[in-house]
């Protein structure tokens, strides 16, 4: 029998009020107290919307994900130039930005951290994210080539997947060593693997 949901503002309320608890707690350490808490209803006012918790676990992944999206997409859409594109991404995850994002930073690291091996369906809608950003980033960088701001042969897949490994590895890397200097010094390679692939770089 299909799960229907008692009111689909309660069920989008819900979502948005624990957004951010599951990013930073994770969805293990995220106990139905802790929703009942954040939302201020009851447990049959949580069940009454949701199958279960990992039902809204599922949910508050989607929403962090496209918020996530959000923010990306438009700050690259105001970059005037191929380069400056992809360099928007790199000002975004340092430390001097990333407070866009929702607390508890990146939710797909989070999420591919906690869930690798262990959930599944949690880690499908990563893998269909992380999917659709590096093809965002072949994307730009094969414009880039077609508008001669990029060498032809540049390898654009390989730069999209390196681009995303140096910025996630940097977050990593930042929490692991508490440092955001480390952090921003890992990501000004993006800058240099970019500046590197320019028709005008030495």
């Amino acid at each position: 029998m299909k799960f229907t949901p008692d009111s689909e503002t309660t069920r989008q309320a819900i979502i948005e009020s624990t957004a951010d608890l599951f990013n930073k707690k994770g969805f293990a350490g995220t106990f139905i107290s802790d929703i009942t808490a954040a939302t201020g209803l009851t447990k049959g006012g949580i069940y009454g919307n949701f199958k279960n918790k990992d039902d809204v676990a599922s949910a508050t992944l989607d929403f962090n994900i496209k918020r996530r999206a959000a923010i990306i997409d438009r700050k690259i859409n105001t970059a005037s130039s191929y380069r400056e594109k992809l360099i928007a991404y790199a000002d975004l995850f340092s430390s001097r930005e990333n407070k866009v994002f929702a607390p508890g930073g990146c939710p797909l690291m989070n999420t591919a951290c906690e869930a690798d091996d262990t959930n599944p369906e949690l880690m499908e809608p990563v893998s269909v994210e992380m999917a659709r950003w590096k093809n965002g980033l072949v994307a730009i960088i094969n414009d880039g080539i077609q508008a001669a701001e990029f060498k032809k042969d540049t390898n654009a897949v390989k730069i999209a997947l390196t681009i995303i490994a140096i910025i996630e590895g940097s977050v990593l890397l930042g929490r692991a060593l508490k440092s955001n200097e480390d952090r921003d010094l890992v990501l000004e390679s993006v800058k240099d693997l970019i500046d590197n692939m320019a028709t005008g770089s030495v």
